[in-house]
């Protein structure tokens, strides 16, 4: 049977898109020989239940797949448990994982070892990431804010406290989602309040 190359890519939100991932991809993709075949996502990567990830599941637990690709590991996931579940059957089925970003080649004792430390960082990062949501919420409440929706076109009343918290979880990368989610707002709020932002005048 022959076998492909499954190069998987994975962003958390509709609004979001794989632009960034794609070029160092192509570019590793057009120096093989091997066919390559492409798995897309946008989904959290807290859970393993993706459409695409599934249909790559069943390639490889076919034996279509010779190896998986991807930009980043924490593209794969952000929990430690299912990142090294994932390792260990893959080691088992003879298929090697390639991460680009992270330099990551699970057929080598040296990458093996890297990849369990990256998938404890990656989950460290979803944690610290929740943690922040749920501080944002506590703000938001403390300052009498509630959870609910609002009238189409009507914007809700912003307060400074809600602004601090919208520009700094911007400057640490927070997605749109998680930023509205702590402050209590909804996402056309979140884009509204940063466009008023004069971003000349923050530290990057």
């Amino acid at each position: 049977m022959a076998k492909h190359v499954a190069i998987y890519l994975r962003v958390s939100s509709r609004r979001q898109d794989t632009a960034s991932q794609e070029p160092d991809l192509q570019r590793w993709r057009d120096a093989q020989d091997e066919p390559a075949k492409v798995y897309r996502d946008r989904v959290s990567g807290k859970t393993m239940d993706r459409p695409g990830w599934k249909r790559l599941e069943r390639d490889y637990r076919s034996g279509k797949v010779s190896q998986i690709v991807v930009w980043r590991l924490d593209r794969l996931g952000r929990t430690a448990s299912g990142l090294t579940a994932l390792f260990d059957e893959l080691r088992f089925s003879k298929i090697n994982l390639v991460s680009l970003r992270d330099g990551l080649d699970l057929s080598t004792p040296a990458g093996r070892l890297m990849g369990n430390v990256l998938a404890s960082v990656a989950q460290y990062e979803n944690e610290v990431r929740g943690e922040r949501v749920r501080a944002g919420q506590a703000v938001a409440r403390a300052a009498g804010k509630r959870w609910g929706g609002s009238k189409p076109g009507v914007r809700k009343k912003v307060s400074r406290t809600q602004i601090r918290i919208i520009h700094r979880m911007k400057l640490e990368s927070e997605s749109i989602a998680e930023i509205a989610r702590a402050v209590a707002l909804s996402r056309p709020t979140i884009y509204n309040v940063l466009s008023e932002i004069d971003w000349s005048t923050t530290e990057p």
